[in-house]
């Protein structure tokens, strides 16, 4: 007859934790995941569960294999729920916000960092805020909803300062990098991952390379839109090589777009369709839906180069389909964008019109507009300003009209009937 496999007490639970992260810290990952497996299959400790639960999840997300985070941290919070306790809840939430983020279901993820900020836990919990902003924040970028993504980056950095969280920060860091991207604001978009690099340079000696190879990745997307390629293609080759060093797929793939778009650049079409391919096939396979109709839309302006008009729109077609399941409606735009140039390019007036009043719809409902002058935002690099309420203008309009309030807030605090 089999013997069952004794269970672990919590001594050694705790051991065998230990010992998989030090496997882990030492790149040992396939043996790291085996001795936290096993932990999971014979431990009877609800907290050591919890525990193992979590770093499983950190190490699958690392890997990029976010189907799997999803599954640990639905674990975690039945596990949590088991122990009744409201900073375990917190961290369970917090843990399926991320892996909803990651498979960019950015609704989800939004709602479960409501339910986290809504839990009434004790310091625990409030040390876990700031993370959860930040995945909020990201969230909200992902359904280009710009005043509520500041606005959480701006709390996320908050609670960062206020815990003297130099990791947070840097985080924060590259995500504010990454809205200033796609609001064209390059010179804000270059400063915050400079930043992220000094926090890692001052701070880091014992932090993951993981934090030196994310600042890098942004830096060189700036640079990259700043047209100053040579310091985009050195930035983005360290963020590969540490990205390869430590298998992290998800950051392998982010490369390969950013080397392609840097080809592109150069109009070196040859050199970018190959690691367009490539970068398509690693997020298609994690999961990344927003990479994946970034690439469509680099693709589309590849084909443009080359004048191969059918291939082009096919390219945004898909774009289209991946922004809509997601509800990205900057991408959308610039679908809207791109499809417009060819059509009046062909002289297919009827399309044409229809792509007019798409993009124009798209933009206000994204609210890209300067709430002073009212033109847009976003379609061409121009320095911003975002004021206490989050609502952003170009700065040379706040300078001239040097207001004493927010001109969108007090627009909307004028009610029907009180004008």
């Amino acid at each position: 007859m089999r013997r069952l496999a004794p269970e672990m007490g919590q001594d050694q639970t705790k051991q065998q934790i230990e010992k998989g992260l030090k496997l882990y810290q030492s790149n040992q990952t396939d043996k790291a995941l085996h001795v936290w497996t096993k932990v999971l299959e014979k431990t009877s400790d609800p907290g050591g569960k919890f525990r193992v639960l979590g770093c499983l999840i950190t190490a699958h997300s690392e890997m990029g294999k976010y189907k799997d985070m999803l599954k640990y941290a639905l674990d975690q919070i039945d596990t949590a729920r088991e122990m009744e306790d409201p900073d375990y809840l917190t961290e369970g939430y917090l843990n399926l916000a991320r892996s909803n983020e990651k498979l960019c279901d950015f609704q989800k993820t939004v709602s479960y960092c409501k339910t986290c900020l809504n839990m009434q836990g004790t310091t625990v919990s409030l040390q876990l805020n700031g993370q959860v902003c930040l995945s909020m924040g990201n969230a909200f970028l992902g359904l280009s909803v710009f005043q509520k993504a500041l606005e959480s980056y701006e709390k996320a950095l908050r609670y960062a300062h206020n815990n003297d969280d130099k990791m947070l920060e840097c985080r924060v860091c590259c995500s504010l990098g990454n809205i200033y991207v796609q609001l064209k604001d390059y010179e804000k978009a270059l400063f915050f991952p400079c930043k992220a690099a000094e926090l890692v340079n001052d701070y880091g000696k014992s932090w993951s390379l993981k934090y030196r190879a994310m600042s890098q990745y942004h830096m060189s997307v700036a640079y990259r839109k700043l047209e100053r390629l040579p310091d985009a293609m050195e930035c983005c080759e360290e963020s590969m090589k540490i990205a390869l060093q430590h298998g992290d797929r998800p950051l392998q793939a982010l490369c390969l777009l950013n080397f392609a778009d840097i080809h592109r650049c150069r109009r070196d079409v040859d050199k970018a369709f190959p690691r367009y391919e490539s970068a398509l096939c690693i997020m298609t396979e994690i999961g990344n839906r927003l990479g994946q109709a970034h690439v469509c839309l680099g693709v589309a302006k590849g084909w443009l180069l080359q004048k191969e008009y059918d291939k082009a729109l096919e390219s945004l077609q898909r774009a289209q389909e991946l922004a809509d399941g997601m509800g990205n409606k900057l991408c959308t735009l610039k679908v809207h964008c791109l499809s417009e140039g060819i059509y009046r390019s062909q002289g297919q007036q009827e399309e044409l019109r229809e792509q007019v009043v798409k993009f124009l719809q798209c933009v206000e409902e994204l609210e890209l507009y300067c709430g002073m002058c009212g033109e847009s935002i976003g379609d061409r690099d121009q320095k911003l300003q975002a004021l206490p309420c989050s609502h952003i203008f170009h700065l040379k309009c706040l300078q001239t009209n040097g207001t004493k309030g927010c001109p969108k807030c007090f627009k909307s605090s004028m009610k029907p009937g009180f004008v």
